[in-house]
């Protein structure tokens, strides 16, 4: 079965064809990451016209890269929840044309479904029952599998994202976006005991990542002998190299021990076979070390290849694949309707 997948949920636009959910026929994507580190940020308006001006030769280049024809495809999934609604909008019309037009099995796909079933595009296949922490710029959730398209979210954070914080500790030492790789690339450098820094309390397997940015900022302002009312965006022009290596490499380490605590945490509560990483944040190399070490002994892990662990069309197509195979029916293109938010299902 070839499926063709368009995502478009935030700032990359994408479109792959993938056959019974592992063979990448062709995988194509065009970053706005470029257009965004100006400001720091994503900006909504500027990421949906990105994606009109893109989406159509995506897609094109996608089955030119597959020599492939439409006609030559079995189905098209769209990611249509969550993200950002001008972004969604633009995907989910050119799929939905496209699945109207040539009469084609349309099946609409979460955005954080399909981050898991990266984990199939390697060719691998993990074992039942797992867990899987979903982590990105939007999210940071564990979620517990028994079987393919069946999702229990048993932890989450209850404020800021994992991605978020990478982020906003970049900004803190001066650090362009996007944040996570370039804390990752300094934190190399880095001294990860320099700094130490309090790890929250929450209940159960919930997570809270917002007051580890107030750490830092709080940390790097005492460090630099200046008042807590110094504006964040003047610290990095205090900062040594060093200073900047070091805060980037105890805020990764923090970072990661407290997600790594909370998988434990599961492992406890569940039996599980396998345990997945998901998400933007998975490409974090100290995170897939550290991952190896405290669980590879005793389980199956797993995480996406690196070009896998941002946006793509693949995972919606590899996603897709798996809920046919569960015998999820396909949907009226004509009802589709987006959501920025809604709950893994």
């Amino acid at each position: 079965m070839k499926i063709l997948g368009i995502e478009s949920s935030c700032d990359e636009t994408a479109a792959a064809i993938v056959e019974d959910g592992a063979n990448i026929l062709s995988n194509v994507v065009v970053s706005q990451i470029d257009i965004h580190s100006e400001y720091g940020g994503v900006i909504p308006e500027i990421a949906a016209r990105s994606h009109i001006e893109a989406i159509q030769p995506v897609i094109n280049k996608a089955f030119k890269d597959a020599n492939l024809a439409i006609d030559d495809i079995d189905a098209i999934a769209v990611t249509h929840t969550p993200g950002l609604v001008g972004s969604l909008l633009v995907g989910t019309l050119a799929a939905r044309t496209l699945a109207v037009v040539h009469n084609k099995p349309f099946y609409p796909t979460h955005h954080l479904k399909s981050h898991i079933y990266a984990n199939w595009l390697s060719g691998y296949q993990p074992e039942f029952p797992l867990l899987a922490a979903v982590i990105s710029g939007g999210h940071t959730q564990i979620i517990y599998m028994e079987r393919h398209d069946h999702f229990e979210i048993i932890g989450t954070t209850r404020d800021d994202a994992i991605g978020e914080c990478f982020d906003k500790v970049a900004k803190i030492l001066g650090l362009p976006y996007p944040g996570g790789p370039s804390v990752a690339n300094v934190a190399k450098n880095g001294n990860p005991d320099k700094y130490h820094l309090p790890i929250p309390h929450v209940d159960g397997l919930d997570f809270s990542f917002s007051g580890i940015k107030t750490a830092v900022l709080r940390a790097v302002q005492k460090e630099l002998n200046l008042p807590i009312t110094t504006p964040s965006h003047e610290l990095k022009d205090h900062l040594s190299a060093e200073q900047i290596a070091d805060f980037a490499a105890s805020f990764q380490k923090t970072a990661v021990d407290i997600l790594l605590k909370k998988l434990q945490t599961a492992t406890e509560t569940r039996k599980v076979k396998s345990i997945l990483l998901a998400g933007g944040v998975s490409a974090n190399q100290a995170l897939r070390d550290e991952l190896q070490k405290r669980f590879a002994k005793d389980y199956q892990v797993f995480y996406p290849a690196p070009q896998f662990s941002t946006d793509n069309g693949a995972m919606v197509a590899s996603a897709a694949y798996y809920s046919i195979q569960a015998g999820d029916p396909y949907s009226d293109p004509y009802q589709l309707d987006i959501s920025p938010r809604s709950t893994i299902y």
